[in-house]
């Protein structure tokens, strides 16, 4: 699964990445989801100035990047040497720099309770086994440390064509088939129910503040850029992303 997803991570740092790194590190706001909704106005977040921050599947780091540019002190994580090469290049252009540590989510090198704040978008969530990676991550945190992570909505992993291309209006697998799902020419992802979240979230220690639910807004238009699995008129019916809010006790 570790090599598969990989070599995945280096064709899509050679088709996409390297293109637009540079314009997702110059970005004046954090925005979540396919169809960029600002941080201003969801607020997951918070205030970061001054913590420890750690991104679980971090690709190029930009927003671990932003983060430093807020205040925080990150370090990115992922399993991809040609993403952290990526990112190390966007760290010498800008001159915003922080600790890269290739590592797979599930098994991180690095001390317990060494975080404030354990952050992932589309990183460990779709590619990581939430059974290890959301331990890791709970390991990973301080008493009271929040965890704020995005991936795919159940509906958009249903209804995606297992050939590619966007989703549709029907239902094409069993929802049980999503842990974990092979795509044909592609990774192998986990997409588990909302109740299977929070279940393994509980597992790991962790207490549930919210579900963000983002859906398309009214001016969106097409398929997002690179990642084209739903339209904008699909999204402005269901869900395209799940971005959870949880923090341990």
């Amino acid at each position: 699964m570790r090599s598969r997803n990989r070599a995945v991570w280096a064709e899509v740092n050679r088709a996409f990445t390297e293109h637009d790194a540079d314009q997702r590190w110059q970005a004046e706001e954090v925005r979540w989801g396919l169809f960029g909704r600002p941080e201003s106005e969801l607020r997951v977040l918070g205030e970061v100035a001054g913590l420890d921050v750690i991104e679980l599947g971090c690709g190029s780091a930009y927003l671990a990047a932003a983060l430093a540019r807020r205040g925080a002190r990150p370090v990115g994580v992922d399993l991809s040497r040609e993403q952290l090469q990526t990112a190390r290049t966007c760290q010498t252009r800008s001159e915003v720099r922080f600790p890269l540590v290739e590592a797979d989510a599930e098994q991180v090198p690095l001390r317990d309770a060494s975080f404030d704040l354990a952050v992932s978008e589309y990183g460990a969530a779709p590619w990581c086994d939430p059974r290890w990676w959301l331990r890791e991550a709970a390991r990973l945190l301080r008493p009271g440390g929040r965890l704020v992570f995005l991936t795919n909505s159940v509906l958009a992993g249903l209804c995606v064509p297992a050939e590619g291309g966007v989703a549709g209006p029907l239902l094409l697998r069993a929802q049980r088939e999503l842990r974990p799902v092979t795509w044909a020419g592609g990774g192998i992802e986990h997409h588990p129910g909302h109740g299977e979240w929070i279940d393994e979230l509980h597992r790991a220690g962790f207490v549930v503040d919210a579900l963000h639910e983002l859906h398309a807004p009214d001016e969106a238009a097409g398929t997002p850029e690179y990642y084209e699995i739903v339209t904008a008129e699909w999204a402005r019916r269901w869900p395209a992303d799940d971005l959870w809010v949880a923090h341990l006790p």
